[in-house]
């Protein structure tokens, strides 16, 4: 087995056993990968709080060839983001930031999805209350950016015809992005979407603040986002931190 000493990002964790955890981890060199984390659950001398939820730091990963579960030797902890479990709007939009990542981020190093994660999960452990919504849907256009999938916004997807940024638009997840008057009767079940919905995700993609948005605003850019996750993302697997992250920040309120 090969030794692997890597930064690290816990995005998901859970009992094995009696005494051990399986881990999933973000890595900066090996993409997402499992790891077997022994006498975790025992005593947490070993770990500490390194393997609690969103924790980051260096892992040492003792990789088996061919195998989707490695050893974990050891975890150096560098932030704990605690915050994160502090508020149930914190706490689901980072679930929905994680939830992306490992299904989508592959085994491969993307040095570039990992600091982008890392950095969204610190923007919203910093969020108020008021703003996790936002804070998530900024992340998760980010996460989504990385992964190869922006949308078009400045132009007609499918025609290329530049689009004056006060213009209504229709925004056809298929097509991939805005879509101009004339070619949005090829590209059927388009959302017409206001020019301030489309600066607020252009925003977003640049990873600059943005104004704080209403919660009707909130509730469509989330179903926006979900279809266009839909459209380019899943693989007939249900997201279900995102439908938690949808639907139970509005019944806590």
């Amino acid at each position: 087995m090969a030794l692997l000493v890597t930064d690290a990002i816990v995005l998901h964790a859970f009992d094995y056993l009696e005494s051990s955890r399986i881990i999933r981890l973000l890595t900066r060199d090996a993409g997402v990968q499992s790891a077997l984390a022994r006498g975790a659950r025992k005593s947490r001398g070993r770990y500490g709080t390194a393997l609690d939820l969103f924790a980051e730091g260096s892992a040492q990963l003792y990789v088996k060839p061919n195998r989707e579960l490695h050893n974990l030797s050891a975890f150096e902890i560098a932030r704990t983001r605690g915050e994160l479990a502090e508020d149930v709007g914190r706490f689901t939009a980072a679930s929905t930031i994680a939830e992306l990542a490992l299904r989508f981020g592959g085994e491969e190093a993307n040095p570039q999805l990992y600091d982008t994660v890392a950095d969204v999960l610190d923007r919203i452990s910093r969020s108020a209350p008021d703003n996790t919504i936002e804070d998530g849907l900024a992340g998760c256009w980010r996460v989504v950016s990385v992964l190869g999938f922006t949308p078009e916004l400045s132009s007609c997807a499918l025609c290329h015809t530049p689009l004056r940024d006060a213009d209504e638009v229709t925004f056809s997840h298929s097509s991939g992005g805005v879509v101009c008057p004339s070619c949005s009767k090829l590209a059927p079940g388009g959302r017409r979407i206001p020019a301030t919905a489309r600066a607020a995700i252009r925003h977003w993609l640049d990873g600059d603040d943005y104004s704080h948005i209403s919660e009707a605003e909130a509730r469509s850019h989330q179903r926006l986002l979900r279809e266009f996750l839909g459209a380019h993302l899943t693989d007939d697997r249900p997201l279900r931190a995102f439908a938690v992250w949808e639907h139970e920040r509005w019944s806590a309120a």
